[in-house]
């Protein structure tokens, strides 16, 4: 009997990704280079677009399309043709910080409706340990009247794929997948071996598997908050973090971490999911916590020094004016979610000062429409601070004369992320 990723080979099974992000798509057409695929998303606007072979989330060129037996959709009906399902939805958190399975649990919904005996529906959303079992096979068991483990099977293999890196891709990190039992592990290793290169590592359970990937951003979030706290006593001792780091950094087990704003919709949002498991359980993750607390209050403690900087001159705060280069999450993508530059933004606004924004990535018009912000969007004039706070490579190819020149006389450049604190500097500059 042929194994199911011969059959997949042949093309006499489909597999269907549901949710075509930033993470679902790549893996969708790295399939369809070999296999059958169907890419099913919800948004019928996204599916237009990637019929035309356009990423929505810019992430992918217009050549990573060519060569791929996909077909993009919103029908359902059409993923009546899979046999092999991938998750791939957002897995937010609210306002109290509680995780949103909206999503998640609307794509189980989906593919319950579809689902038929003998085949397998693999989870990569990052959810907290036991969502999967708890959470996710109830309801396609109660939609498709069939039993996990006998007439369907259930994996999780956490995604892993690094917005913005071409480095790091898909084929080049290591996969970990799991099964409901060892026949579903065995076979979903085998799929996803068509696809990675760097290997296959096997989760002995679901629940390790799903742990796992919530702990790799957990670990981040607390060792950026310790370099985030570490940069406040700096800065109360007269000494600059960067040269601390940096000796330290010499002895070869020191862990190389620096300090800055900490958002998007990993690293700010998946110690959530376990601190909220945790609860449940009775627990109470103090360092979890106190890492979450310390790396959300860093654009308050941006925006108070700034503004105690512009009082220590005399400038009149209402008539000062602040530039803020670059408000995506990250370096070198167009991602806004959960960006922690908007929040500097509002606090800066609160204290009246007038705040101008750009970006050579981000929409605008997402942005504000998102955190509800107004600014301008031009560069005019001179301003008296200047805040570096996206490394985006158009500002990387840069000195800081260029960034100098944006600035009033008595100005402050604020590096967030230190790149230019090795330069010589004419103004004011500081950085965490």
């Amino acid at each position: 009997m042929a194994s199911f990723s011969s059959l997949l080979i042949q093309k006499n099974q489909t597999l269907a990704v549901i949710g075509l992000g930033y993470v679902g798509l790549p893996i969708a057409l790295a399939f369809a280079k070999k296999i059958k695929v169907v890419g099913f998303d919800i948004n019928s606007k996204r599916i237009d677009t990637m019929k035309q072979n356009i990423d929505p989330s810019g992430e992918l060129d217009t050549t990573d399309f060519e060569n791929s037996d996909i077909v993009f959709t919103d029908d359902i009906s059409i993923l009546k043709q899979a046999s092999f399902y991938i998750v791939t939805v957002p897995t937010p958190i609210d306002e109290f910080n509680h995780p949103d399975l909206t999503p998640l649990l609307s794509a189980s919904r989906t593919i319950g409706k579809v689902l038929k005996k003998g085949d397998y529906v693999v989870y990569e959303s990052t959810v907290y340990p036991g969502c999967t079992e708890e959470d996710c096979i109830p309801l396609l068991e109660e939609l498709s009247r069939l039993k996990c483990g006998t007439d369907f099977k259930v994996g999780y293999s956490p995604e892993r794929i690094n917005p913005g890196d071409k480095e790091h891709t898909l084929a080049k990190i290591v996969k970990v997948v799991s099964g409901c039992d060892e026949e579903s592990l065995d076979t979903i290793a085998e799929v996803y071996k068509l696809v990675v290169d760097a290997g296959i590592h096997k989760a002995s359970s679901i629940k390790v598997a799903e742990a796992a990937k919530i702990i790799e951003n957990t670990q981040r979030d607390v060792n950026i908050a310790l370099m985030n706290e570490l940069s406040t006593i700096c800065d109360k001792l007269d000494i600059n973090t960067h040269e601390v780091l940096e000796a330290a950094g010499t002895k070869w087990n020191f862990l190389r971490f620096t300090p800055g704003l900490v958002g998007g919709h990993c690293i700010g949002v998946d110690p959530y999911y376990l601190t909220y498991k945790a609860r449940k359980l009775g627990l109470n993750p103090n360092v979890i916590l106190s890492g979450r607390l310390i790396n959300d209050q860093m654009p308050m403690n941006i925006a108070k020094k700034i503004v105690k900087s512009l009082i220590k001159s005399g400038k009149d705060i209402s008539k000062a004016r602040v530039l803020v280069m670059g408000i995506t999450f990250k370096e070198n993508v167009e991602d806004i979610r959960n960006s922690k530059v908007a929040e500097l933004i509002k606090e800066l606004q609160s204290y009246s000062l007038n705040v101008d924004a750009v970006d050579p990535y981000a929409s605008y018009e997402d942005f504000k429409h998102e955190y509800n912000l107004s600014f301008s969007t031009e560069i005019t004039g001179t301003y008296d601070v200047v805040i570096l706070a996206v490394a985006h490579k158009e500002y990387m190819n840069q000195d800081i004369m260029f960034f100098e020149k944006l600035l009033t006389k008595e100005g402050s450049f604020v590096d967030i992320k230190g790149v230019y604190r090795k330069q010589p500097h004419t103004v004011s500059y500081w950085t965490l």
